[in-house]
């Protein structure tokens, strides 16, 4: 027995002493190639070109697009290409207007973050990441119901926490959202520990309601975090592409057009996306793909009007590619949940106004009565003003009545709640998943495949 011991304690020694190894020759290869980035604004008539160059490594991919998105820009095309030990990417982007990126301090801030060589010996510090000590950060997640969110925001309000920032994602009949909160009267983070766990349980109990089959979960942290790239973490955690009840909520015309097939001369995987193009879509993916573990050897990015295509050539990070029908059917699914879970529904609405406490919570109560129903909102707080943005619809699914929105604009003030689309466009196809328990019954008692070489 004492022989095994010392066997299995210096096999253990070994394999971690051979993983340290191995993290310190990758630092030294990256030190000795730095990343290079090169911008053109001359060789493509209607978008910015950027090609980043750099020693490979896993997640080296989402950290670039990860930086891209976050500035807001929209990529039209991408060549992806990170075979072996080194990995180039080239992105078209443009504004959001779909002009070039003429502004040179935003293309130095590009060059300075992507080109330097600390870039990718960690985490990208990117704009989309908040990282702050005078606020808490509230992870949420649990069974999707109506009236949820106003039962966690009366519990925050009941613990004296003001809400400076929220984002929520539902899909699934799952709920997941980031709550940023401060002590209302210090103004700063919550700290003392027995308070930290009141509102952790009394959260949890409110997540958790009379659905006992699924676990609710409340984690309260301070520090940096990515919200939109934790909410996808969080909600692949809690196996959110498992579809539960009506599934996603979208019609089948809708939905993307997933499919994974292998190719078994390269000793890889293609998968191939097919759907609406919408901001964002390009991190959702790459997301996914990252934390399921997969490395994208080759790729490609291509959006034609409303369509987007994209194209990955795949392997685990074992360096296998996809081992039977149960793993494929399981990316397949993980990858449409990552596209279906941020579309919106409805009629746009966008309030700015000087933040205040319990401001939140007055809206959706005039929403409430004038029985609209809330598919999705993003809270934020910026220079002591709330900025928030809504979609709407009627509480029974139809379009909302202009008369109706011009009385809670008179209501909430018609220079405080500005309308970004018509009415009568809000029974449109969804603009990005839709969101619909959460809010709304609150309101309401050249491609691989064509080389010929992939079988199914």
């Amino acid at each position: 027995m004492c022989c095994m011991y010392v066997c299995i304690s210096s096999e253990t020694t070994s394999r971690s002493y051979s993983r340290h190894m191995e993290d310190e020759y990758q630092k030294f290869i990256r030190r000795m190639n730095p990343p290079r980035v090169v911008i053109d604004n001359e060789s493509c008539k209607n978008a910015t070109i950027i090609q980043v160059d750099s020693a490979n490594k896993h997640g080296i991919l989402l950290e670039v697009v990860q930086v891209l998105t976050d500035l807001n820009f929209i990529v039209t095309k991408a060549y992806i290409s990170s075979d072996g030990g080194w990995f180039m990417d080239v992105f078209n982007v443009t504004d959001t207007e779909g002009n070039k990126i003429t502004d040179e301090e935003i293309l130095d801030y590009i060059r300075k973050v992507l080109g330097s060589e600390t870039s990718f010996t960690g985490s990208i510090k990117s704009v989309g990441v908040t990282s702050s000590i005078d606020r808490t950060v509230i992870e949420l997640i649990g069974t999707d119901r109506p009236g949820l969110l106003s039962e966690v925001c009366a519990v925050l309000t009941h613990l004296k926490c003001n809400v400076l920032n929220a984002e929520v994602w539902t899909h699934n009949t799952r709920a997941a959202f980031i709550v940023q909160v401060t002590d209302d009267e210090s103004g700063l983070a919550v700290t003392d520990s027995n308070r930290l766990t009141v509102i952790k349980q009394m959260l949890c109990n409110v997540l958790t309601g009379s659905n006992k089959a699924r676990e609710a979960k409340t984690v309260v942290s301070q520090g940096a975090i990515h919200t939109e790239r934790r909410l996808h973490q969080m909600m692949l955690e809690d196996r959110d592409y498992e579809a539960d009840g009506d599934g996603s909520g979208l019609p089948e015309t809708q939905r993307p057009d997933v499919n994974v097939v292998n190719w078994y001369d390269k000793d890889c995987s293609v998968v191939t996306i097919r759907c609406k193009d919408r901001p964002k879509l390009l991190f959702d993916t790459i997301c996914t793909l990252t934390d399921l573990e997969y490395f994208v050897l080759h790729g490609h990015v291509d959006t034609d009007g409303p369509n987007a295509y994209q194209e990955y050539c795949i392997r685990h990070v074992d360096g296998s590619p996809l081992k039977s029908e149960a793993e494929r059917q399981r990316v397949i699914k993980c990858i449409e949940a990552a596209i279906e879970r941020r579309v919106s529904e409805g009629l746009k609405l966008e309030l700015c106004t000087t933040d205040r406490i319990g401001l939140l919570s007055e809206v959706t109560r005039i929403f409430r009565e004038y029985s609209l129903q809330v598919t999705r909102a993003e809270v934020a707080t910026r220079g002591g003003k709330a900025v928030n943005t809504f979609y709407v619809r009627d509480a029974s699914g139809y379009p909302v009545e202009s008369k109706i929105i011009e009385s809670i604009r008179k209501e909430i003030g018609q220079t405080i709640l500005k309308v970004k689309l018509n009415p009568q466009d809000s029974n449109h196809s969804p603009q990005e998943s839709p969101t619909r328990f959460l809010f709304g019954g609150l309101f309401k008692s050249k491609s691989f495949c064509n080389f010929g070489l992939i079988r199914s």
